[in-house]
C-alpha cells in the first residue's frame, strides 16, 4: 500500500508574483518619443488635412460657405497642388515636439506604473492610463496650438479657419543659431556618448608591466566587450551628464560664433 504524498505547501504551490522588468525612465520616455516622432512624420499630412476640414465653414450653416475640401483625397490633392509638398507637411516642427512629449510622458509614466506594479491593482490599470493621458495632453497641449496654427495656415485662396500668419525667424536672427545649437546638442550627446564611454574605460583601465591594458586591448576590442557583456545600452551609460554637460557646450558656443561673425561681416560691409 502506497503512502499518501505529502500536501503541497501554499508558497511551493503558488509562484511568487514578479515585476515586470522596468527601463530607465529617461530611456524609456525617449524611446516612446522616437517611435511616435517616427509616425508623425508619415501621418502629419493627414493632419493637415484633418486641420482645415474641421475648420472650414466654422460657426456657418451648411450650404452658405464655399468648400475647398471635400474629402480626404480630394483634400490632399488640393493642399499639395497648392501649397506644394512642403504644404502637406505645415506644422511638422509643432507636430514633433507635441509627439514627443505627449507620447513620450504617456507611455513613459504608464511603463513605469506597470514597473512598480500599479497596474497589477484592481482597476490599476485603467487609473494609470487615464493618468498617462491626461499627464501627457496637459504637457503637450502648447505644442498641439501652435500646430494648428500652422497647419491652418495657407493662401487666401484655400483659405479657412482664421488665419494667425505666423512667421519664421528672421534668417540674421539670434533664435536662428540657438535653436540650431539646441538640436545639434542633443544629437552630439547621443552620437559622442558611446565613444566618451569607451575612452574612459581605456583611459581607466589597469596596465601590466609592459604597460599594456589588462581589460581591453583597444578600441575595437572595448566596443566589443561593452556590447557582448553589458549589451548595447552599455555605450549609453552616463548620457545624462554627457548631455549636461555637452548641450550648454554646444550651445553657447554656436551661439558666440555666429554673434561674433554677424557682427563680424557688419564691420566688414561698413569698411567697404
Amino acid at each position: 500500500m502506497t503512502s499518501p504524498m505529502p500536501p503541497l505547501s501554499r508558497a511551493a504551490s503558488v509562484p511568487s508574483p514578479q515585476l515586470p522588468l522596468a527601463l530607465w525612465p529617461p530611456l524609456d520616455f525617449a524611446l516612446g518619443a522616437l517611435s511616435c516622432c517616427g509616425a508623425c512624420v508619415f501621418t502629419n499630412p493627414l493632419e493637415v488635412v484633418k486641420t482645415r476640414l474641421q475648420l472650414q465653414g466654422e460657426l456657418r450653416a451648411r450650404g452658405t460657405y464655399q468648400r475647398h475640401y471635400r474629402g480626404v483625397v480630394q483634400a490632399l490633392w488640393v493642399v499639395g497642388r497648392t501649397d506644394g509638398l512642403r504644404g502637406l507637411q505645415k506644422g511638422l516642427s509643432a507636430g514633433l515636439l507635441y509627439q514627443g512629449l505627449m507620447n513620450g510622458v504617456r507611455l513613459g509614466f504608464y511603463s513605469y506604473c506597470d514597473a512598480v506594479g500599479v497596474t497589477a491593482a484592481p482597476g490599476g490599470s485603467l487609473m494609470s492610463g487615464a493618468m498617462a493621458g491626461a499627464l501627457g495632453a496637459f504637457i503637450a497641449s502648447p505644442a498641439y496650438l501652435v500646430k494648428t496654427h500652422l497647419q491652418a495656415q495657407t493662401v487666401e485662396a484655400i483659405a479657412v479657419g482664421h488665419q494667425h500668419n505666423h512667421q519664421w525667424y528672421s534668417p540674421n536672427s539670434w533664435l536662428v543659431a540657438l535653436t540650431a545649437a539646441c538640436i545639434s546638442g542633443v544629437a552630439v550627446a547621443i552620437t559622442m556618448t558611446p565613444f566618451d564611454v569607451i575612452c574612459t574605460r581605456l583611459y581607466n583601465q589597469p596596465v601590466d608591466e609592459h604597460h599594456r591594458g589588462r581589460l581591453y586591448q583597444g578600441f575595437s576590442d572595448c566596443l566589443v566587450k561593452v556590447c557582448r557583456t553589458e549589451g548595447l545600452l552599455g555605450l549609453y551609460k552616463g548620457m545624462g551628464p554627457v548631455f549636461f554637460r555637452l548641450c550648454p557646450h554646444t550651445i553657447l558656443s554656436m551661439l558666440f560664433w555666429d554673434l561674433m561673425r554677424q557682427r563680424a561681416f557688419q564691420d566688414v560691409q561698413n569698411q567697404s
